[in-house]
């Protein structure tokens, strides 16, 4: 007997579709970034914006020939850098934690050692560092590793919940949930193209429902339909500039 199609699988593989008739397929640089340079970029990223964020990724590199010099710096001097980012301080510890546990423990600062390891081997490794959340650990296994990982931020949670994809009080559930049904192959645009969805149209006051391209197969209960609504084009995304 012919196996019933999973209902979340159909609405992500439905909402990816309509969101690439929206705005394509997603920008995705030929070859992928360092799995190092992805996660130190991913915990800069964190509440703030992608611009930002970029730039103080920008100034790490520039400053510190390699991750080996930036380990060796007083972790004020690392905050000083990454201050545009916001949160320095404790940006600037959990970079310097990443770099000098690293050394410790393999004798060298590099994150080869989980290439060939499965999705919830990295995982936990990522999740051990301090400062290093499953949000942060996902995104390197989607944009650095390339697995079929969506991760899970505020724009994907509040999306997906709104949208009637899950269910759920937190990214850390919604994660949980949505990853075992996800089509092969979708999660890169399904996760870029819901943040920009999330940034454009479905923000958390006032969504512009009546202009989304959700909108006929969007479940939220709390439509915003008021006219004269207009969006402003927010396409920069962090870790698919990161090389």
């Amino acid at each position: 007997m012919k196996r019933k199609p999973n209902p979340v699988t159909k609405k992500i593989s439905k909402v990816n579709e309509l969101l690439i008739q929206k705005y394509g397929l997603p920008y995705r640089p030929q070859n992928p970034p360092d799995p190092l340079d992805m996660l130190i970029a991913t915990i800069l990223s964190q509440n703030t914006n992608d611009k930002n964020s970029f730039k103080a990724f920008t100034n790490l590199k520039e400053k510190y020939e390699s991750w080996d010099k930036a380990a060796d710096q007083q972790r004020s001097k690392i905050e000083k850098a990454i201050k545009i980012a916001g949160l320095g301080k404790q940006k600037s510890a959990a970079i310097k934690n990443v770099l000098t546990t690293l050394k410790r423990n393999y004798n060298r600062i590099s994150l080869s050692q989980i290439v060939n390891k499965n999705d919830n081997e990295i995982i936990s490794e990522l999740i051990s560092f301090d400062g290093v959340g499953l949000k942060t650990a996902s995104c390197v296994l989607l944009f650095s590793l390339r697995r079929n990982i969506c991760p899970v931020d505020t724009h994907v949670h509040r999306t997906a919940n709104r949208i009637g994809i899950v269910k759920t009080k937190t990214p850390d559930k919604t994660f949980e949930i949505l990853n075992p049904d996800l089509p092969d192959g979708v999660a890169h645009s399904f996760h870029t193209n819901l943040i920009r969805l999330g940034r454009e149209f479905c923000k958390p006051a006032k969504p512009s429902c009546l202009i989304c391209p959700l909108l006929n197969i969007c479940e939220f209960d709390k439509k915003n339909l008021a006219e004269h609504i207009q969006y402003k084009r927010n396409d920069f995304l962090l870790l698919d500039n990161i090389k």
